[in-house]
């Protein structure tokens, strides 16, 4: 498979998956302010997490789809803003213990992603 058609692919399966995910995350919260604290509320509110399995399924399929080169340099970006990411929230972690404000585990993912992103930009430009 050329790699347009590739990336066309895997815009169309991550797109999709991101927009159930949305309307999950949108339905989950709106029904969710209208159970008691339980076991069903709680279930309610996870089962977005259910639409991050197809997320995960394009990510998968578009790395196995794609070439050498891209592999390793997706391997790279990854590795490059995992590590940065670690850095960052072990740093804050220290923070926190000197009494800046507790942050929410949601940051971490928009927090990697801005990095896997800069990364990902730095190199396409090194290369073009």
């Amino acid at each position: 498979m050329h790699q347009t058609q590739a990336r066309r692919l895997y815009l169309k399966e991550f797109g999709g998956a991101m927009a159930l995910y949305v309307a999950m995350v949108a339905m989950s919260i709106y029904a969710g302010l209208h159970l008691e604290p339980g076991a069903p509320r709680t279930v309610l509110l996870a089962s977005p997490v259910l639409a991050i399995l197809l997320v995960i399924r394009a990510v998968v399929r578009q790395i196995r789809r794609s070439d050498e080169f891209i592999r390793k340099t997706t391997a790279e970006h990854l590795a490059i803003a995992a590590t940065a990411t670690a850095g960052i929230t072990f740093t804050y972690g220290f923070l926190e213990l000197a009494g800046f404000p507790r942050l929410s585990m949601f940051f971490v993912w928009p927090l990697m992603a801005a990095a896997w992103l800069a990364t990902s930009a730095i190199d396409h430009l090194r290369h073009r």
